[in-house]
């Protein structure tokens, strides 16, 4: 009988997202659509793929500083011959060669870094524009916030 009770106490209260127990004033009564559940849906994958949108710039940024460290030591160098590792396998050149390729990857991964900046800019304005249709049909019911 206890837990009976218990479990209609539950369900009387809601809960919102961030597991925050939610008073009756605070609670919505609006039903979730079908829409409503799509949009819910379609936030949530938003916001994985700009968490992995951010890792993959991070992943590159780091990346870059590599590149960035090695050309340094390419304009350090005397002139001789370097080893450039390309895949699993070294290959000697010269120094000239070796910065022109730093700078071909430096592009290639600014090129890359461009994207992901272009494409996290469209994700939060569409986040933003679920967030307003959200929280304009639920109120402080649902939690969109990190």
């Amino acid at each position: 009988e206890i837990e009976l009770r218990s479990i209609l106490f539950l369900s009387k209260m809601s809960a919102n997202v961030a597991g925050q127990i939610l008073t009756p004033d605070q609670e919505s009564d609006a039903e979730v659509r079908r829409e409503d559940q799509d949009n819910i849906n379609l936030f949530g994958r938003l916001n994985a793929r700009l968490h992995e949108v951010r890792d993959e710039r991070k992943s590159l940024k780091e990346k870059l500083e590599q590149v960035d460290d090695a050309s340094t030591e390419l304009m350090m160098g005397n002139g001789s011959k370097v080893l450039l590792l390309l895949g699993d396998a070294f290959f000697e050149t010269s120094e000239e060669e070796a910065s022109e390729h730093c700078e071909n990857i430096v592009e290639k991964y600014q090129s890359k870094m461009d994207d992901l900046d272009m494409e996290e800019e469209k994700i939060i304005q569409k986040q933003s524009e679920l967030k307003k249709l959200l929280y304009a049909r639920f109120g402080t019911s649902i939690n969109l916030e990190e």
